[in-house]
């Protein structure tokens, strides 16, 4: 009997659970104002503090991981399946620059899916690289990227402080405004730091070679073969988790430890990929523990991870914006954490019974469809391969 292994769809999952708590603050103060919070109450403090060091740039990475892995074990089915394998990549990453272009647009400023597009299209430079050409380039992006960190962080503090007028105007439509208020802010185009022109293109250019480190070790992971027999890397997975994130938390520490050191960001961005690959580590230990029920709410989620993001910014957004609720800045960094942990509960809960009615979610069977260019998404194949059975996009332990 085939046995579904489902650390990928958990790990998907499980960072979902990391990105909504670090959104929380964007939702709660915005993309800008989320830096500058001053006079937090004690328990508002040490809350924020933690999602900064435990949180906060170390889940995305995670997403980035497993979209990596994905392009790997995508490409391995198309080519076994006879179909061509860029144009189908091409016709899935422009649908993702459209669903992100859409949910930056008309819900939120916060999306991820636009530069998940751009970077796709950058990544398939890297499809047919060996394994070791993989490593190398990721641990030297790695390096490269998070140099650019190092400075002064008081001259950091002087730049941010001229956004202090855009904060208090996004502040005050964010809190009060009607929905078209809100949306003619989003888009008005108004640049909070004063910033010329080129820079912009400077940090567009940048942008994929920052994020690529995290993309690549996920093509190295699935060349490798990671995950696909838990109980036999049981011991891998714990050095791995002791090492870093042992590093990786005393790295993302720095910055707050040292506030004047010049290293404080450099170490902060290093430590933030590092204690990504602890988490994952961390996770794929659950895999080599025997009925582990709990593990599967993180996989149903994991199944639903598109859908279940994009209802995030919905309902964040109702909840904290002048059309909604209204609560943007008024309840504190911890009464975040606490909507941010029963809006994930509840996505846990209609995950597992809309999962018994569909096999895949709305947004999940467009991308399907659209990478395929077939109203039944991808035709079922089967194939053993290195004690591995692949079944449309699951991976199965062969006995």
């Amino acid at each position: 009997m085939n046995q579904r292994v489902g650390t990928i769809d958990g790990l998907r999952g499980f960072s979902l659970l990391g990105i909504l708590l670090a959104n929380m603050l964007i939702f709660q103060y915005g993309m800008f104002g989320k830096d500058k919070l001053t006079d937090l109450m004690p328990g508002d403090h040490i809350a924020y503090t933690w999602l900064k060091i435990f949180i906060e740039s170390s889940f995305m990475p995670i997403f980035m991981f497993l979209f990596g892995y994905s392009m790997i074990m995508m490409k391995e089915k198309l080519e076994r399946n006879g179909h061509k394998v860029k144009r189908h990549f091409v016709r899935r990453f422009m649908l993702l620059l459209i669903f992100g272009l859409l949910h930056s647009v008309y819900i939120w400023e916060g999306d991820i899916l636009f530069s998940y597009g751009l970077m796709g299209l950058f990544m398939i430079a890297f499809l047919n690289r060996k394994k070791k050409t993989l490593l190398i380039w990721a641990i030297g992006l790695l390096v490269v990227t998070s140099v650019l960190g190092y400075g002064d962080p008081n001259q950091v503090i002087e730049d941010e402080e001229k956004a202090e007028s855009y904060i208090e105007k996004e502040n005050h439509i964010y809190s009060t405004g009607s929905y078209s208020e809100v949306y003619s802010f989003r888009n008005s185009g108004e640049d909070p730091f004063g910033w010329p022109e080129y820079m912009y293109l400077i940090v567009l250019l940048i942008a994929p070679f920052v994020a690529a480190p995290m993309f690549l070790i996920g093509m190295y992971a699935a060349k490798a073969g990671w995950f696909t027999r838990p109980i036999l890397e049981k011991q891998k997975y714990i050095r791995g988790a002791s090492i870093f994130i042992t590093t990786g938390l005393i790295l993302k520490s720095v910055r707050y430890l040292f506030p004047e050191s010049q290293w404080g960001e450099v170490a902060y961005t290093l430590g933030s990929s590092i204690l990504a690959i602890g988490y994952i580590f961390g996770f794929a230990l659950l895999y080599t523990a025997a009925n582990v029920r709990y593990r599967l709410w993180f996989e149903k989620m994991g199944r639903l991870s598109l859908t279940n993001y994009l209802m995030q910014s919905v309902v964040c957004t109702a909840v904290f914006y002048g059309y909604g609720f209204g609560w943007f800045g008024k309840l504190g960094v911890l009464s975040g954490i606490g909507i941010g942990l029963v809006l994930y509960s509840l996505q846990i809960f209609t995950s597992h019974f809309y999962l018994k009615v569909f096999k895949m979610g709305p947004f999940e069977k467009v991308m399907r469809v659209g990478t395929y260019l077939s109203l039944k998404g991808n035709p079922k194949f089967k194939k053993v391969q290195a004690g591995v059975l692949i079944e449309e996009d699951k991976i199965v332990s062969n006995g």
